[in-house]
């Protein structure tokens, strides 16, 4: 036997050596990146080349969606367990946790204030997110990430096999020295926050592909919205904040493809939300606080948290259509939400949702919180308000303003909130295309399940973006159904309409418009 094997040995050599150099050097695997804030009319051949032309490789959505409302951690949630706030209950930037704090609302850009309301409540999430799901098949999540250490920390809140590397702190804590051994301290914030940016690029390129080798990375890079909030849309400082965050995401190009990786990377490039001007002053405890009274303890018995109407005491059905008539009257009020209106059944003799009445709230010229789907059973309060918005120009030619105080932000219905940035391409994406389907925030969980070979859970309501994928339908076959449905007050004073796109049993809330009488 040894002489037969000798005398073909040669051949055997030779066939092995074929056999590796068909084989990848490297493993595939997913990077999303999110560009915190980023609109899609941002991403310029001028100020963003190096995006700009992976979106020419790869695949552009032109109609992605945000999830409402349009603020960070709500997304950063959404994101990983692929649901909207009514499954993973994660309301806001400022949520209310009565477990936490009875009488104010707790901000969730703390990580400390969500691992409270895990504590006290025995959940943050509702929902498994991706690095569980991951982690039960195997798999690996890191999250690298500039942001807050509350959106961070959402990202991939349990770490399990994977890990969070952040500048404030590291999970596992035990990965901590290895990680300052790599990338040495972390600088501080600045503005732009492009060291704390690069360093989150590094935590991937210099540390997370060689040492933990994941299967999926989601790296969050702070700016734009950092420097945009305080300097505005357009401003010379924010358009360097873009430049910055475009040359980081070329190095993260150039890096794969010297190492022999970029073949073998799926790159998803998105946002969080949008961004729009603010040029108002919209305060809503303010216009609340006549409908304040005192519970036995002193404390008020509405909480306010962000944009959330919380009554604290019984239900007082006549004091909550007071605040929303009084909130209807105001010009810088946009969209309010309440509970689904639901119809008595005298058949049955309980209640029924009003199939045809999906779109209205219980108190009249209200959407439901169906349309947002914010209802939340656990957490979501009375009413949700929404800034009113134009298409106005600021100063610097960019449209979109809002009615809430500032410079400049996002968290509205507004489309210039709502629609955010979605870019992906690699081995399985389509090349040199631009796709019109709506797409959310919540299908890139269920997509990435799909392009790792796994299940995707039925706690899930995205939908795996299957027109995108090469191997999937064109988007000449997928259909797209877009809906407008109004309320209105009694005496039509104020009506608020409702503008939906559904894809295959997918509903997209793309706008809210209001007019007043």
């Amino acid at each position: 036997m040894r002489v037969v094997l000798a005398a073909i040995g040669v051949s055997l050599l030779a066939a092995s050596t074929l056999h590796l150099r068909a084989q990848p050097a490297h493993p595939r695997t997913h990077l999303v990146i999110v560009v915190d804030g980023l609109r899609p009319d941002s991403v310029t051949a001028e100020v963003m080349p190096r995006l700009t032309r992976l979106g020419q490789r790869g695949i552009v959505f032109t109609a992605h969606h945000s999830v409402f409302p349009t603020v960070t951690r709500v997304n950063a949630a959404s994101l990983v367990t692929g649901t909207y706030p009514e499954s993973h209950g994660l309301l806001g930037n400022d949520v209310y946790v009565p477990s936490v704090n009875a009488s104010a609302a707790l901000d969730t850009g703390e990580r400390k204030n969500l691992e409270a309301v895990a504590r006290t409540d025995g959940w943050l999430l509702g929902v498994p997110t991706l690095g569980e799901i991951l982690q039960r098949d195997g798999r690996t999540l890191l999250a690298v990430s500039s942001g807050s250490t509350g959106s961070s920390f959402l990202l991939n809140p349990t770490a399990g096999t994977g890990a969070v590397i952040h500048a404030d702190y590291t999970l596992p804590p035990e990965l901590g020295a290895r990680v300052l051994a790599a990338l040495g301290p972390a600088p501080p914030h600045a503005t732009p926050n492009d060291p704390q940016n690069q360093r989150a690029i590094d935590a991937y390129l210099k540390f997370g592909i060689e040492q933990l080798r994941p299967d999926v990375t989601l790296m969050w890079l702070n700016d734009p919205d950092g420097t945009a909030h305080v300097n505005g849309l357009g401003a010379p400082l924010t358009r360097r904040s873009l430049m910055l965050v475009d040359a980081g995401i070329g190095r993260i190009e150039d890096t794969l493809r010297s190492e022999g990786r970029l073949d073998q990377t799926n790159i998803i490039v998105t946002s969080d939300h949008g961004f729009s001007t603010e040029t108002g002053r919209l305060m809503l405890s303010a216009l609340v606080a006549p409908f304040v009274r005192k519970m036995d303890d002193g404390s008020p018995d509405v909480v306010v948290a962000e944009g959330a109407i919380y009554l604290r005491s019984k239900t007082d059905p006549a004091r909550m259509q007071s605040i929303v008539a009084a909130l209807q009257r105001r010009p810088e009020v946009g969209a309010i939400f309440t509970q689904a209106r639901r119809l008595f059944d005298p058949v049955n003799a309980n209640e029924r949702p009003a199939h045809d009445k999906l779109f209205d709230g219980i108190v009249p010229g209200t959407l439901s919180f169906d349309v947002a789907r914010w209802g939340n059973r656990a957490r979501s309060g009375d009413i949700l308000v929404s800034a009113n918005w134009s298409h106005a120009a600021n100063s610097a030619g960019v449209p979109g303003t809002t009615t809430q105080e500032g410079v400049a932000g996002h968290g509205t219905s507004s489309p210039y909130d709502i629609h955010n940035t979605l870019i992906a391409a690699g081995p399985d994406f389509r090349e040199h295309a631009t796709s019109e389907i709506p797409t959310g925030n919540i299908d890139l969980a269920p997509t990435l399940l799909q392009l790792l070979g796994l299940p995707v859970p039925q706690t899930m309501t995205g939908r795996v973006i299957r027109e995108a994928l090469r191997a999937g339908p064109t988007a000449a076959t997928v259909r797209v159904d877009r809906l407008a449905e109004t309320v209105k007050t009694s005496d039509g004073s104020y009506e608020l309409t409702a503008h939906t796109s559904v894809v295959e049993g997918h509903r997209y809330l793309d706008y809210t418009e209001v007019v007043r009488h």
